[in-house]
């Protein structure tokens, strides 16, 4: 059975400001609880007005305080942005404060601009899998002659994940032997060939013992397909903004997407958002049961960019019914608390 899990943007809007946001983000997250999804996860991004998960430790914990059984984590800390210890101590922090529940997925990008690159103080050496391995070996328990210890995880048992969107992740994934996650929500076009070489070379560890593959994926759902489409409209937007140069905030949704972005935009945001599910809930089971038929996907990771806080509720409900309905199970239960 596949899992359901969360990718929160933890987006501001021009109608809420990034506390709003943080709080949109914890009381979807309070939600996502009682329809099933299985985790949580925020990113990383730098110098960008309209997402609030810049410190995202810090959400993880303020996430994490407000719910009590979801699983929560990075998906993911871009590694080369720090070192490794001072990630270590952060989330051996987070798991002493809510044990059982913290993931720390890890990218390679640096998850923002050039000129933001050089004030983190980046280093431009790519060293991220030698970082991982000396993350790893902070959170194995303390030996006698062991110098420089990453206090308090020594010991913690955090999953540690491998993100992507090429085919060098899976590679990594596979020669370390740990879960993979393949960012199809934004370039899907090297997913199956990254699937299949992570399935193929994947060698045993001590966290996993066969091959994990995470597929994220842009879903949003609404009552009917005419106004799902209209609410994806303000991630297309999004895109399109990006390849202006402009990080605006998250916009409301418009009629006409055409009257919004040039042919060029159009054709390059269709190329990053060629797999999205967007539809009525009937159309979105079909769509997952297409994706998960292609893919094997062990686990959909869903983005569900939609500007209205309770229409994104309402999309997420409503993808926790169409995937339970494609696999022929029983309706989510909504949460009592």
């Amino acid at each position: 059975m596949t899992a359901l899990s969360i990718l929160d943007l933890v987006r501001v809007t021009e109608d809420t400001d990034a506390r709003g946001a943080l709080d949109n983000a914890r009381n979807l997250a309070a939600h996502a609880e009682g329809w099933g999804y299985q985790r949580f996860w925020v990113a990383e991004h730098h110098n960008m007005a309209g997402i609030a998960s810049a410190a995202t430790s810090l959400v993880i914990s303020h996430i994490a305080a407000g719910t009590k059984t979801i699983r929560v984590g990075a998906g993911g800390i871009m590694l080369p942005n720090h070192s490794p210890l001072i990630i270590a101590e952060q989330f051996g922090t987070l798991e002493r404060l809510y044990p059982g529940r913290i993931d720390l997925g890890l990218g390679r990008a640096p998850g923002t601009d050039q000129l933001t690159v050089r004030a983190l103080r980046r280093h431009d050496s790519d060293t991220f899998p030698q970082d991982v391995l000396e993350l790893q070996h902070y959170f194995e328990p303390v030996r006698p002659d062991q110098r420089v210890q990453a206090v308090p995880a020594a010991g913690t048992r955090i999953p540690l994940w491998i993100l992507g969107s090429s085919t060098f992740g899976a590679q990594l994934a596979a020669e370390l032997g740990l879960p993979y996650a393949f960012a199809s929500h934004f370039a899907p076009q090297s997913l199956i060939a990254a699937l299949r070489i992570y399935r193929e070379r994947f060698k045993p560890s001590a966290q996993l013992d066969r091959p994990y593959a995470v597929v994220g994926v842009n879903i949003i759902a609404a009552e009917t397909d005419q106004e799902a489409k209209r609410l994806a409209t303000t991630q297309q937007m999004s895109f399109a903004n990006i390849f202006r140069g402009a990080r605006t905030l998250s916009q409301p949704p418009i009629d006409d997407i055409e009257s919004y972005w040039s042919p060029a935009e159009r054709y390059q945001a269709q190329q990053m958002l060629e797999r999205s599910i967007i539809g009525s809930r009937e159309t979105v089971a079909a769509g997952i049961e297409k994706l998960v038929a292609e893919t094997g996907a062990d686990e959909l990771m869903i983005v569900s960019d939609v500007y209205d806080h309770q229409l994104r509720l309402k999309s997420f409900e409503l993808i926790a019914e169409a995937a339970a309905e494609s696999r022929g199970a029983a309706k989510p239960v909504e949460a009592t608390a």
